[in-house]
């Protein structure tokens, strides 16, 4: 299975973007389903996730601001992102876990300016 990310884009500060994540094959057996960032000269770090059985778990970073949303009848995994901040810039990736692999996409850049 392949994912495949799209949606980033150069934003002002308070801007919304929607980032979309399309599965090449099925996800119905994906324990998770994400998305994790990176920002420059800092590590890769968990923005958001979505359980196979509903559950979401957000970033406190991000909570209340992002929303996951995981579609296993189109393969897809969204992230909707709202009032965002200058540091939220980065490379967003998809990222996906069945019961034996992990899976990334390919990244999708995000710049929030001030």
């Amino acid at each position: 299975v392949q994912l495949q990310a799209s949606g980033g884009g150069v934003v002002q500060a308070g801007d919304s973007l929607r980032l979309s994540c399309a599965a090449s094959g099925s996800i119905v057996w994906f324990d998770i389903m994400g998305w994790y960032r990176q920002a420059p000269g800092k590590q890769r770090e968990l923005v958001a996730t979505a359980r196979s059985g509903g559950s979401t778990n957000y970033a406190s970073s991000v909570k209340g601001r992002f929303t996951i949303s995981r579609d296993n009848s189109k393969n897809t995994v969204s992230l909707e992102m709202n009032s965002l901040k200058p540091e939220d810039t980065g490379v967003y990736y998809c990222y996906g876990a069945d019961p034996l692999l992990q899976y990334w996409g390919q990244g999708t850049q995000v710049t929030v300016s001030s």
